[in-house]
């Protein structure tokens, strides 16, 4: 592709905080020599939201920070300069594009509501001369690869991922290219600290399943321990409904929530540990837990806001209620379940919860106390070091009945104890703790 050799692009960084296989920033690189870069703290994603809980909470917020410095970094040894702001992004991307005369902005496409009325914005706030280049860059499995349209997207999982094992591919992952340094260049803007974005600083609960820190670097390095180091991969789906430690699953979600690992370089490291050293259940199982991330961002694609609605996209009327002492009660972990009180605990504790302990408490907040599973979602959306709107309320739907269970199921939550905690460790673990 032939360059542009004076005028500058802006890559504006969204959920895809990675240097390693990024579409768009590469997409921007091929096209121009001089490419610089902005991410925005967005005020709006740490308002309240509807349901009354802040849209980030401070785990997310702190690993969020923490992702965006290694991301500065590494950009910086591509030649590529991060403007950060905490502002809103038409506010930032407009200052930008004035002052360095950007005439493209290459994102990542996004497809839910918050995201598009962004950039939106983004658009009515600069010059119409100025070009917007979207790509998807979030799936194992490419939309332009699965060889069906999104109105087609199957209602059952199963029927989906035989379709994409079958008749698609997972495409290579991309190699990163540098810029060209632009002289000259001055930054004044910094990270926001968590204080500047109105949390106290903490430090990570020595308990914690997830002790990790934010970043593509720390990503990377997880997934070289988990692969090659200790090859527990190999043993993934016997460990992986654990409830305690950070080995008993292999963790990528929070990078994979924002960007800073892609589910290719995942998968073709698999493929990797494979042929260097065992292909067998647990090998196949991370790659069908990918399939299920895809599913959820595909459902969305095709049901759009229909996810966020009380009736989801089944569009059921059940008789749901929003009782504030039992919300209060499941939050705090004072509910007649130990197990469910746990697992809210450790939520409240680390912004982490087990697989295993999310689809427990989801399914006692939706079929037990019959609350409405919009306030669980977002509740979820504030705590959870690895939100992501897809899965989130792709899951919520589906513990609920109103998503794409058609067995519409629900949790025993004593047998699953009974099961999943028989000596009472976990349980004894988080409920020793003194909830403030």
């Amino acid at each position: 592709m032939q360059t542009e050799q004076n005028n500058i692009a802006l890559v504006w960084f969204r959920n895809d905080l990675r240097t390693k296989d990024n579409k768009v920033l590469n997409a921007a690189l091929s096209k121009y020599q001089s490419v610089i870069a902005v991410y925005c703290f967005d005020p709006k994603h740490f308002e309240n939201s509807n349901f009354g809980f802040k849209k980030t909470e401070k785990y997310r917020a702190k690993f969020l920070i923490e992702t965006i410095q290694d991301l500065k970094a590494n950009l910086k040894s591509l030649n590529i300069e991060l403007f950060v702001y905490n502002k809103s992004p038409e506010i930032a991307i407009k200052t930008l594009v004035e002052n360095h005369n950007v005439t493209s902005v290459f994102l990542q496409k996004e497809w839910t509501k918050e995201e598009t009325n962004t950039l939106t914005a983004v658009k009515s706030s600069v010059s119409n001369k100025v070009n917007f280049y979207e790509h998807y860059d979030q799936f194992l499995y490419h939309p332009d690869d699965i060889n069906m349209s999104f109105n087609d997207i199957p209602k059952v999982f199963t029927v989906f991922r035989k379709i994409v094992e079958k008749q698609s591919s997972v495409r290579a992952c991309q190699d990163t290219i540098s810029g060209k340094k632009i002289e000259g260049l001055e930054n004044n803007t910094s990270i926001p600290s968590l204080t500047v974005l109105g949390f106290d600083d903490f430090k990570t609960h020595p308990n914690s399943a997830f002790p990790f820190l934010g970043g593509e670097t720390s990503a990377l390095a997880r997934l070289n321990n988990y692969f090659f180091e200790t090859k527990k991969l190999g043993f993934y789906k016997k460990t992986r409904n654990g409830l305690i430690g950070k080995d008993f699953s292999s963790k990528f979600s929070p990078w994979l929530a924002n960007g800073s690992l892609s589910p290719k370089t995942i998968y073709w490291q698999i493929k990797k540990f494979e042929k260097e050293h065992v292909k067998n259940e647990s090998t196949y199982w991370l790659i069908f837990e990918l399939i299920w991330r895809d599913y959820f961002k595909y459902i969305a694609l095709k049901h759009k806001n229909d996810i966020f609605k009380i009736g989801g996209i089944l569009q059921k009327d059940y008789d749901w209620n929003t009782d504030k002492n039992n919300i209060q009660s499941w939050i705090d972990g004072t509910t007649n379940s130990n197990f469910v009180n746990a697992n809210m605990i450790e939520i409240k504790k680390t912004g982490w919860m087990s697989n295993r302990g999310r689809q427990n408490v989801a399914s006692y907040f939706a079929k037990e106390l019959l609350l409405d599973w919009r306030i669980g979602a977002a509740y979820f959306e504030a705590m959870l070091l690895d939100y992501d709107v897809h899965s989130n309320y792709g899951n919520w739907m589906y513990v609920a009945g109103v998503g794409n269970d058609p067995r519409d199921r629900k949790f025993n939550v004593d047998l699953q104890a009974q099961r999943y905690d028989s000596n009472g460790k976990f349980q004894k673990l988080w409920l020793q703790e003194t909830l403030f």
